[in-house]
């Protein structure tokens, strides 16, 4: 019952960047926004629920050279894609086109980008001897939830803050980057 309601905390944290960045897209999408929360939440909460298994799996032999690099990966992936956001937000001009959620390239480093912590909580559950599946499973749906909040949310809000949203969305990514780069390096003590 502790490991259900683990899972279910851990699923809950991971889910975060899942709403975020399907928020962004969700106050661009304006249509099929049915088939872009579906995308989404297929690839992130199958990303999440994957990436803790292959945590766990690479934690059994290489949870030291995964863990000094995953932090960095996510940032520079968060930071390129919300730096570019950011960038087309403040750039005058006509109204953008929607982000091409159906773009497999797109959605895929996103939901890399959205899921290296997933990983982090596998290399944990490899340290602690925990078998993975269940709170992987656990985790995949509450990201899968979140992601079809997000784009739901997002298209409902979106248009009252127009292409502020690409400004707001791309400062988000860029400080969950950061959020990550920091929870690795400089407050566990390592240093940078």
């Amino acid at each position: 019952m502790e490991l259900l309601f683990t899972s279910i905390l851990l699923g809950i944290g991971l889910a975060m960047d899942c709403l975020a960045v399907s928020f962004a897209v969700g106050a661009h999408q304006k249509t099929s926004r049915i088939k872009a929360a579906f995308i989404l939440a297929l690839f992130f909460g199958g990303f999440q629920g994957g990436m803790t298994v292959l945590g766990w799996l690479l934690g059994t032999g290489f949870a030291d050279f995964i863990s000094e690099y995953d932090h960095w990966v996510a940032f520079g992936l968060l930071f390129i894609i919300g730096g570019k956001m950011v960038y087309e937000g403040v750039q005058d001009g006509e109204e953008e086109t929607a982000p091409d959620v159906f773009n497999l390239v797109a959605v895929l480093i996103l939901a890399i980008a959205t899921s290296i912590d997933a990983l982090a909580v596998g290399l944990s559950f490899a340290f602690l001897q925990i078998f993975p599946i269940i709170p992987a499973i656990i985790i995949g749906i509450i990201s899968g939830i979140f992601a079809t909040a997000g784009v739901y949310t997002g298209g409902r809000l979106g248009h009252l803050l127009g292409r502020r949203v690409d400004i707001v969305g791309g400062i988000i990514l860029v400080l969950i980057g950061l959020r990550i780069l920091l929870e690795h390096t400089v407050w566990n003590g390592t240093g940078l």
